[in-house]
């Protein structure tokens, strides 16, 4: 890998630093043969703070990030990164200015102000304990609660799925398929249309089932990725999804985030 392959990236936020974290991650996701050095530098409320990261950015000509609202903090950034010759994105502010431009109203320049306590953030976290508490059906009751119940077989990505809606408030119960397991009864008293059933490719899966048996020090080659297994699953999957009715989504070549917006506007279409 040469070097123009390799990069730093710096996030530093006075909050968690989520924002500016995912607009990176975003950008990054485009470029999957970059070697990058990506840093995520949390709750920075003093200059001290930021000046001794700014020169450990300077080492290595980061890319820098950040979503600073405290005028002090960033004059600081802006006149280091310009004397030193580092490119800097301010994330928020150029928006700030343009909706008080707009609207004549003042911003409260709050730091950490979208990570506020008030109910939206409880009900997040209530929602992932959801999730956690009736991951791989470990408890059929969960079914009759959630907002949305994920089925598939094994390697459709139902946990980090579910994890993902989850922290969209989404109140998530999934369920691994197999045809050797019985359906708990509580799924068919389930309006169909709060349930999805996950499916995949079949060489796909085969892929990622021996992927996974390898990461185990395991021989890939199993009744687990075989072929004549997987058709198997995925002809038990589909027969059953015809019989509840419900939505049927192929994760195949899908991330996880495009396989929850097709939940979500779904979800709320109806």
């Amino acid at each position: 890998m040469n070097e123009h392959s390799k990069l730093a990236i710096y996030v530093l936020s006075d909050s968690v630093g989520g924002t500016a974290s995912n607009i990176s991650n975003a950008a990054l996701s485009q470029f999957p043969q970059l070697e990058c050095n990506f840093k995520i530098f949390s709750f920075i409320r003093e200059k001290n703070q930021l000046m001794n990261i700014l020169k450990k950015a300077q080492e290595v000509n980061a890319i820098i990030l950040h979503t600073f609202v405290s005028k002090t903090l960033i004059h600081t950034i802006h006149d280091f990164c310009s004397e030193n010759d580092l490119t800097c994105f301010d994330i928020l502010n150029p928006i700030m200015r343009e909706i008080s431009k707009r609207t004549n109203l003042q911003p409260q320049f709050k730091p950490g102000a979208m990570h506020k306590l008030d109910e939206n953030y409880f009900d997040r976290i209530g929602a992932m304990e959801f999730a956690v508490t009736y991951d791989d059906g470990k408890d059929p009751k969960g079914f009759l609660e959630a907002d949305i119940v994920i089925l598939g077989i094994s390697r459709t990505s139902k946990t980090p799925l579910s994890i993902y809606l989850a922290n969209q408030n989404y109140k998530v119960a999934n369920l691994p398929l197999m045809p050797e397991a019985e359906i708990p009864s509580e799924l068919w008293s389930v309006d169909p249309k709060k349930i999805v059933g996950l499916t995949n490719d079949e060489s796909i899966l085969s892929n990622i089932r021996k992927e996974r048996m390898i990461s185990y020090g395991m021989n890939p080659d199993t009744p687990y990725s075989s072929t004549e297994r997987i058709q198997k699953e995925i002809r038990y999957a589909e027969t059953l999804y015809a019989k509840l009715g419900c939505q049927i989504i192929n994760v195949a070549n899908k991330s996880i985030e495009e396989t929850a917006a097709i939940i979500v506007n779904s979800f709320q279409a109806h």
